[in-house]
């Protein structure tokens, strides 16, 4: 058995032998990208597990190891990993923890205390915590985020951001239910094998398999029915976690609309701008600024190649990181960027600008930044777009379900009041032309 080793600070170690003997247990926030980030993980020799739990009990657990005005996603991640350990069938001996570190003034860069504070509290104290960061906030002798590592991070993330983007535009219309979530299911598998070979893990490569993957989607049958499109924005874990937002996607099709999700490259290039920003705003090493741009520009060259096979197809294809940022200024500065910053509001513009003026907004409890940046403006942006229709939906422990969804049916019952205006504002100018012409 792996011994226990501590640092100077008195903070518990995962070593190199248990990477050998220890699972490594992962909340999971993206099904789809978060299944490639485990497969690539294995490929380095690690043993991973990724968390899918969606019960009330994680809540409870949360509750019992985090106070409750902390912000609702930590409770939900400390609450499934400490249930995982207790109901999960795992050797408490031999299990270690994944969580992330962005480094930033979000309190979620204190999770892992939290999380460590959590484990104390449940006699779990003797269970390793790995941060994932990219600041060199924590190291640990077992685990290494290479270049190579992170490269392969990159390309997953792509993969992902690719496949829900599709997806989501076939599953409303496929003829045959389930028919999406085959295909999805089918790619998942294919992208594990090409990683296992080492195939897809460069651009030419990456672009071929976008074809690929945009060609297989574009053959699901579908109708031609027209639905309304909602735009899902929020606090990052709480948009994208069927945990955290009450499997939000899943009602939005239930309720006959189109869910439209901005993928997860644009908060990764955003937190890598903040880097160079805080050199402009604050001062710093002019080298760090240099290498954040090398990073952001790699990162964006790989979403332009996404952008450039959805063009090429039937398929909606999002914009750029540059180009939401151009659309965010005079609404919010670069230095705005706890949390999601000015991403958030960036994301609602782009949506609104992109024909989905629909949005649920999604907010924890507890995210100040998130209800600023979100909720905050809201009403900045009815003023400049009248046809705005967003909704700010709270998640949090004591929120109801019901409540929650009652007020997207009525965000939805205002969109289609919307569309119908519109439609008949068409049909009435088409008239008047039609009228004139005759003149």
């Amino acid at each position: 058995m792996a011994k226990l080793i501590y640092d100077k600070e008195g903070r518990l170690l995962f070593t190199k032998e248990m990477k050998e003997e220890y699972t490594i247990l992962m909340p999971q926030m993206l099904p789809v990208h978060f299944g490639m980030f485990r497969q690539l993980l294995i490929l380095e020799g690690y043993k991973v597990d990724m968390l899918t739990t969606n019960h009330r009990g994680i809540v409870d657990e949360g509750l019992k190891y985090v106070h409750n005005d902390t912000c609702y996603p930590a409770l939900l991640v400390i609450g499934q990993l400490i249930d995982a350990i207790k109901n999960g069938g795992y050797d408490p001996h031999k299990v270690a923890l994944f969580i992330t570190q962005t480094g930033g003034g979000c309190r979620a860069s204190n999770y892992i205390h939290l999380l460590r504070k959590a484990l104390e509290k449940a006699n779990l104290e003797f269970v390793p915590v790995i941060s994932v960061n990219l600041s060199g906030l924590e190291k640990n002798p077992g685990w290494n985020l290479t270049i190579s590592m992170l490269r392969k991070m990159i390309y997953a993330m792509m993969y992902g951001d690719l496949i829900i983007n599709v997806a989501n535009q076939v599953r409303p219309y496929e003829l045959q239910a389930g028919d999406t979530d085959a295909m999805v299911e089918r790619w998942e598998g294919q992208l594990i094998q090409s990683f296992q070979r080492g195939r897809g893990m460069n651009r030419k490569q990456m672009r071929e398999l976008f074809d690929q993957i945009i060609a297989d989607f574009a053959a699901i049958p579908v109708n031609q029915q027209e639905k309304i499109r909602v735009g899902v924005v929020g606090e990052i874990y709480v948009k994208f976690s069927p945990l955290g937002n009450n499997n939000l996607e899943e009602f939005l099709l239930a309720e006959g609309a189109e869910p439209v999700v901005p993928g997860l490259t644009d908060f990764m290039i955003f937190k890598i701008f903040n880097r160079e920003v805080d050199v402009d705003i604050y001062g710093g090493l002019w080298l760090k600024k240099k290498a954040c741009q090398f990073f952001k520009r790699y990162v964006e060259a790989c979403q332009k190649d996404m952008i450039a096979s959805l063009e090429k197809s039937r398929f909606r294809a999002p914009g750029t990181f540059e180009a939401m940022h151009q659309l965010v200024h005079g609404y919010l500065g670069d230095g705005n960027k706890m949390g999601e910053g000015w991403l958030l509001t960036g994301e609602m513009l782009e949506l609104i600008h992109s024909g989905v003026p629909n949005i649920v907004c999604t907010q924890p409890f507890g995210c100040l930044p998130n209800h600023i940046v979100g909720k905050g403006m809201i009403r900045k942006l009815k003023d400049d777009y009248p046809n705005s229709n967003v909704v700010a939906i709270d998640y949090d422990p004591g929120a109801t379900k019901i409540n929650q969804e009652n007020r997207i049916k009525l965000m939805l019952a205002n969109a289609k009041q919307l569309a119908q205006q519109e439609a008949a504002e068409s049909t009435q100018r088409e008239k008047q032309l039609i009228g004139a012409g005759a003149h």
